[in-house]
């Protein structure tokens, strides 16, 4: 059964944070790449968390949201924040060492499949074959951008094979940290005061990694480090997350997703404008047909 359209008033109501998180997280990738060239990649996420954690936990104070956890969900929040915000972000600014931001972003749009797939799993959720057929077109468009950018890439067919690797390991992560905030135990607590928690035990997990890994902290006081560490700390986490799942409260998180179509658009124009990313006819056709799968693929999730 198909959804039935939004009301007027809905669309208005979800249209502003919807166009702010598709921004934000658009521009993350850029400014990520930005970020690994100036300071250890250990150190750089956990700044990142850091400040996100503090401006989440702070706003959730002020709002009066509950902060207190039960030993079982505290141990819930140490399992999400290892998968989401130590695993996957670490693999996340390894891979944009190796391949350009907009590609990295572009492979993070198909997030829903393991998400379905898992879901399907370990949730009891439905997969379609609408949904499988989609996603086969999506990862076909994948192929020709990475056939592309194996051709052309300075650092070599080896690097970019390493650099989709290492971003599929992330997307998985990222995946399984879905799938345990989809749990009853963390649907039962607020959500500003569990993704708080989860990314305060990412940060401080990933500061014992960087230290064990790269030795004591090390962070660059340039005005361009330390404002790029504000967008993803505080523009891309503490207020981007709150806004996306107060859109998905509204609209549900089918129509929600399609954030995930828009986002690689706005990533892989910075890459175009910023990086040096050159189109080809092969890398053309590819881009489109990763957007036209995930369509796909999201239409049928709505069903």
């Amino acid at each position: 059964m198909t959804e039935p359209p939004l009301a007027p008033a809905t669309r208005a109501r979800v249209a502003v944070p919807f166009i702010l998180v598709t921004l934000i997280w658009g521009g993350t990738w850029l400014v990520i790449r930005d970020q690994i060239s100036v300071v250890p990649i250990g150190w750089s996420v956990t700044w990142r968390f850091v400040s996100g954690a503090a401006a989440m936990l702070l706003y959730a104070r002020v709002t009066g949201v509950p902060l207190r956890l039960s030993a079982p969900q505290q141990g819930l929040a140490v399992l999400i924040g290892f998968a989401q915000f130590v695993l996957n972000f670490n693999f996340v600014y390894r891979a944009e060492t190796f391949v350009t931001s907009g590609l990295v972003a572009v492979v993070y749009a198909l997030l829903v499949v393991p998400n379905a797939i898992l879901g399907r799993i370990f949730l009891g959720a439905q997969v379609s074959r609408a949904f499988l057929a989609g996603s086969a077109v999506a990862f076909l468009g994948i192929a020709l951008l990475f056939r592309h950018e194996m051709a052309v890439a300075a650092a070599g067919p080896h690097a970019v094979a390493v650099g989709i690797v290492i971003a599929m390991a992330g997307v998985l992560s990222a995946s399984a940290a879905n799938i345990l905030q989809a749990t009853k135990r963390a649907r039962e607590v607020p959500i500003l005061a569990l993704l708080g928690w989860v990314m305060l035990w990412g940060a401080l997990i990933d500061a014992a990694f960087a230290w064990a890994t790269v030795g004591p902290p090390v962070i660059d006081t340039s005005w361009r480090y330390l404002a790029g560490t504000a967008y993803l700390g505080v523009l891309g986490s503490a207020v981007a997350f709150p806004l996306y799942f107060g859109v998905i409260r509204i609209i549900g998180p089918a129509r929600a997703a399609y954030t995930s179509v828009l986002i690689p658009v706005i990533a892989m124009a910075l890459s175009t404008l910023f990086e040096g990313y050159v189109w080809s006819l092969e890398a053309a056709a590819g881009g489109a047909l990763v957007l036209v799968g995930l369509v796909i693929a999201l239409a049928a999730r709505r069903r």
